[in-house]
């Protein structure tokens, strides 16, 4: 009985040994599987933070192209306004006056691009005025389109910058020192009281400076019906409220230049006259003369120069004060004649008939002809008269 027991214990511990091992056979099989995921998880991370690091190269290899690409265009823009200032012209370079109304520059080239010279459209672009009220370039493509049909207008009511009313007679003829000069004169493109077209010129920048380049300009549109790029840009020094010249650019587009081509720079003084620029402020200076310039040579090119520098294949033209031009002009006429008197204040844009019309102070108050009043661009006041 013992034997039978003891065998029967041992098939149940068997079975019971037996049964164990099946289970935890089972518990292996059920947990195999989590070193796979685990894995596959280490392998996706892996791949994800490879993907980045190319990703980041990328990223950082377009930017570099980027940054490369931006020095190359700065680079580029630098080079493209070197090239800009190289070709224009600058105060610094211009010589000083030696007796002429004006010098030439850039072996008389203007500075137009080539893109411009081919331009046949019909153009006026006049800059805004700076912070001292100060005019900039005048830019034009004149052509009969531009010129005027009316008559010019009144203009004594434009004050430029440094402006004063101040005459000296028996110095300048008209006796007036300043004159509102046009950048673009109004027989090129009818333009009258514009503030940002009118600058303070001296008599002798008007007429004997600018307006021989000016008639040139007009005889050959007159006649041809052509186009001729034409720029005046004053020139100031500093913050100078009066511009020492102007740099007087043109060139004719359908024959490329042939007609018309100058690039001048004319000074703006007054011989027997010296000039405060920063205000405007004059007095009587012998030491500032002027050569005998008053007859100019044009060539073929509208090439002017003064006398003494006369060729034989040169045209003389003597210059006369355009009535359309020269600021003192007007074709208003003086009913009493040009010897009859008038008022005029220091500031104001009317004449009078008498020193203490309205808000006039009687003892700042100046007497001239009539003829002067309206030489000067002023008008009738109707409170007076």
């Amino acid at each position: 009985m013992n034997l039978k027991k003891r065998n029967r214990w041992y098939g149940l511990l068997l079975s019971f040994v037996l049964l164990f091992s099946l289970g935890g056979c089972g518990d292996v099989q059920t947990e195999t599987p989590q070193p796979s995921i685990e894995t596959s998880v280490t392998d996706t991370t892996q791949e994800s933070s490879d993907a980045e690091a190319i990703t980041d190269e990328l990223d950082q290899s377009e930017l570099q192209d980027q940054d490369d690409a931006a020095q190359s265009s700065d680079a580029t823009q630098v080079s493209d306004a070197e090239q800009v200032s190289s070709t224009s012209a600058s105060l610094d370079a211009i010589p000083a006056y030696e007796g002429y109304a004006f010098v030439e520059i850039n072996n008389n080239q203007p500075f137009f691009t080539d893109a411009d010279k081919q331009r046949t459209d019909a153009f006026e672009d006049y800059s805004e005025l700076d912070s001292l009220g100060r005019c900039g370039v005048a830019y034009a493509n004149i052509c009969k389109e531009l010129q005027p049909t009316e008559p010019r207008g009144k203009i004594g009511m434009v004050k430029p910058s440094g402006w004063h009313t101040v005459k000296y007679n028996d110095i300048i003829d008209g006796n007036y020192l300043y004159n509102r000069c046009h950048l673009i004169g109004f027989q090129l493109a009818g333009e009258n009281a514009n503030p940002k077209n009118l600058i303070t010129g001296t008599r002798y920048l008007n007429v004997v400076g600018m307006l021989p380049f000016e008639n040139a300009v007009d005889d050959y549109v007159d006649t041809t019906g052509n186009h001729v790029l034409y720029r005046v840009t004053p020139m100031f020094s500093g913050d100078e409220l009066v511009a020492r010249g102007v740099l007087m650019e043109a060139y004719s587009v359908e024959d490329q230049g042939a007609g018309i081509q100058f690039c001048y720079y004319v000074y703006n003084i007054q011989p027997g006259v010296g000039i405060d620029y920063q205000t405007g402020d004059s007095w009587e200076d012998a030491s500032v003369v002027a050569k005998d310039n008053t007859t100019y040579r044009v060539t073929g090119t509208a090439h002017v120069q003064a006398q003494e520098s006369q060729t034989e294949t040169t045209e003389t033209i003597t210059p006369q004060p355009a009535q359309q031009e020269v600021e003192s002009a007007s074709p208003v006429q003086s009913e009493q004649g040009s010897e009859a008197t008038v008022w005029i204040s220091e500031t104001g844009s009317k004449y009078h008939s008498k020193n203490n019309c309205g808000r006039m102070n009687p003892d700042k108050a100046t007497q001239v002809t009539e003829q002067e009043a309206i030489s000067m661009g002023l008008g009738k006041c109707s409170k007076c008269w």
